[in-house]
C-alpha cells in the first residue's frame, strides 16, 4: 500500500526540517519549528511531527536531542577518524603538520560528503552563533573550500581565528555572528577562509 500523501503544512515542515539539516547538521527544535511557522504552542509542531513519522517522511534518533532525521538522508556511510584542533574561536591550525588533540569518528555520509572527502574538526567556545544553534562546547565539522554567501566558516581575519557567517556586500566579504551582541567583522587587511562547516556535534544535552 503506497505511503498517505503528506498535506501541504506537512511538506512545508518537512522542507524546513530538511534545510536546517542542511545548513546546520542537525534538526531544528520544535520550538524553532514553533516560531519559524508561528504555531500557537509546541502542540501543533508536535502533531505535524507525529504525522511525518507516521507517513515515513521522518525517523525519529532515540535519545538525542534534536533527534529527526528525514528519510531522504542516508542511514549510514563510511566511519572516518576526523582529527579534533583544540577551539574556535581561542585558535586554528594553520600548519597542516600540527597535531590534532584527539580524533572523533563520524559517518560521512551523515555530513552530506564524500567518504574520501578532508574534514576537520573544532570545539566551539562562545556564544556568538547561538542563533544558528551552534552552542558554547559544540564540536564543528569543516571541510577547506571556497565558501559560498551564508556559509557557517572558520576564518582568519586579521591574524584572529573565529567561527561565524560568511556574508558578501557589493562585493566585499565580512563575517557575521550569529547573536546580536556581536558586531560585524569586516577585515582591515585579511580574511583566509580555512573550513566551511558541514555537519556538528552537539556535545551537551540541556
Amino acid at each position: 500500500m503506497p505511503p498517505e500523501p503528506l498535506t501541504d503544512r506537512q511538506r512545508d515542515v518537512l522542507d524546513f526540517i530538511n534545510a536546517h539539516h542542511r545548513q546546520n547538521g542537525m534538526a531544528p527544535s520544535l520550538r524553532e519549528i514553533q516560531a519559524h511557522f508561528g504555531f500557537a504552542s509546541p502542540f501543533a509542531v508536535q502533531r505535524h511531527v507525529d504525522a511525518l513519522t507516521e507517513k515515513g517522511a521522518l525517523r525519529r534518533l532515540d535519545g538525542k536531542a534534536r533527534g529527526l532525521l528525514p528519510t531522504s538522508l542516508p542511514r549510514r556511510g563510511a566511519l572516518a577518524e576526523i582529527p579534533l584542533f583544540g577551539t574556535i574561536p581561542a585558535g586554528l591550525p594553520t600548519a597542516t603538520e600540527q597535531e590534532p588533540d584527539s580524533y572523533i569518528s563520524v559517518d560521512t555520509v551523515s555530513l552530506g560528503v564524500r567518504p574520501n572527502a578532508k574534514l576537520f574538526a573544532l570545539k566551539v567556545r562562545g556564544d556568538s552563533m547561538v542563533n544558528a544553534s551552534i552552542l558554547d562546547g559544540d564540536v564543528v565539522f569543516l571541510t577547506p573550500r571556497e565558501p559560498r554567501p551564508r556559509d557557517i566558516v572558520a576564518a582568519l581575519i586579521d591574524g584572529e581565528s573565529t567561527l561565524k557567517r560568511f556574508l558578501l556586500q557589493r562585493g566585499r566579504a565580512f563575517l557575521r555572528a550569529e547573536n546580536p551582541r556581536y558586531p560585524d567583522l569586516l577585515p582591515a587587511t585579511e580574511l583566509v577562509i580555512q573550513g566551511v562547516m558541514v555537519g556538528l556535534l552537539r556535545t551537551q544535552v540541556n
